[in-house]
């Protein structure tokens, strides 16, 4: 028996009464097209089974179906958060996801990556901070022509390019929290010089103490790097000091971790000889013992978001948030001080 042929765009756009081109634009989402004439092309589209050309497109389009999420972060639960919002709006799409390391501090960074992007001319990318901060970056995006959306823990561009949380407000509750829990010698953890996550968090702390009337103690502001070891180290410099602080704030959770397990071989109950709070939400949050109180920072959401603002169509809600609200989740390692 002969085989049906497959139907091609030309079918479509016969059955439909359109041109060929207003095939070719339903299937590539321009918002060129009223609703009853989308409506009428996805219909027959559906009832023929017609499957587009993804090669034939993407050279139409002269873009590969591809989304690349750009990092250069030391914090690896973050990028698998980022790439599991991602891929919940690309998933039973044409689209697929290539994650794409970088180096900050080469100075062929640049080069690189506009050589990365020119040969794999993805439809869109996502770039994760601190890298997401260089203007030169979204500056060479402009320049390809790839859609490009920039993720931040502070807003610093324009809505369509940008996803935002606000680290500093959200920090300066959660040593709120501390503070009415009546904690005075409340020690911070620091992340990364030059992220900005990093700055803005430690910024929220500042201004925490400050409202309170507290001193702002150079001294129980200790380096970190957002790994589990930098942590440690901080808890080593911290608990040294006489007296030692009562609570740590630490930027994520990953070296709240490393606080605790020092706080824990030093001998120390947690939370009631010290209270710990982290940032994140991350799985080791719930995990670890006591369970962490921390900031939820709403990563996943904040990927889909950019992620609908890549690939979505125009006017979708989600894809028009910008700015994502990070919330402070207590479990048991926060007590008030001395509490036993």
């Amino acid at each position: 028996m002969k085989r049906s042929a497959q139907p091609t765009i030309n079918d479509v756009a016969r059955i439909a009464g359109v041109s060929k081109k207003t095939v070719s634009r339903v299937i590539n989402r321009s918002p060129l097209l009223n609703g009853d004439t989308r409506r009428r092309v996805e219909e027959v589209i559906a009832n023929l089974g017609y499957v587009p050309n993804p090669q034939a497109r993407a050279l139409a389009l002269r873009r590969n179906f591809l989304i690349a999420l750009i990092h250069d972060n030391p914090n690896a639960q973050m990028v698998l958060n980022v790439q599991q919002g991602l891929l919940e709006v690309l998933r039973d799409t044409e689209f697929e996801l290539i994650v794409h390391p970088v180096d900050r501090g080469s100075p062929t960074m640049l080069e690189k990556l506009g050589q990365f992007l020119e040969r794999q001319r993805p439809y869109g990318v996502m770039i994760l901070p601190p890298i997401s901060e260089n203007e030169h970056l979204a500056q060479l995006c402009e320049q390809i022509g790839c859609r490009y959306v920039r993720m931040g823990s502070a807003p610093f561009a324009e809505g369509p390019h940008m996803v935002a949380s606000n680290d500093r407000e959200a920090v300066r509750g959660a040593v709120g929290h501390l503070i009415a829990a009546g904690h005075r010698r409340i020690a911070l953890v620091m992340g990364p010089h030059g992220f900005r996550s990093a700055f803005e968090r430690q910024k929220g702390y500042e201004e925490a103490i400050e409202a309170a009337g507290l001193p702002l103690q150079r001294t129980l502001m200790v380096a970190g790097d957002y790994r589990f070891e930098s942590g440690m180290r901080a808890a080593e410099q911290l608990l040294d000091l006489s007296p030692p602080p009562t609570a740590v704030f630490s930027s994520n959770d990953e070296m709240a971790a490393g606080v605790l397990h020092v706080a824990r071989e030093r001998g120390l109950n947690v939370p009631q000889d010290l209270s710990i709070i982290g940032f994140d939400d991350t799985p080791i949050a719930a995990h670890i013992w006591p369970p962490l109180t921390t900031v939820r920072w709403p990563i996943a959401t904040m990927a889909r978001a950019a992620a609908l603002k890549l690939v979505g169509e125009p006017g979708d809600e989600e894809a028009e948030a910008s700015l994502f609200v990070s919330t402070l989740v207590r479990r048991a390692s926060v007590a008030p001080p001395g509490e036993g």
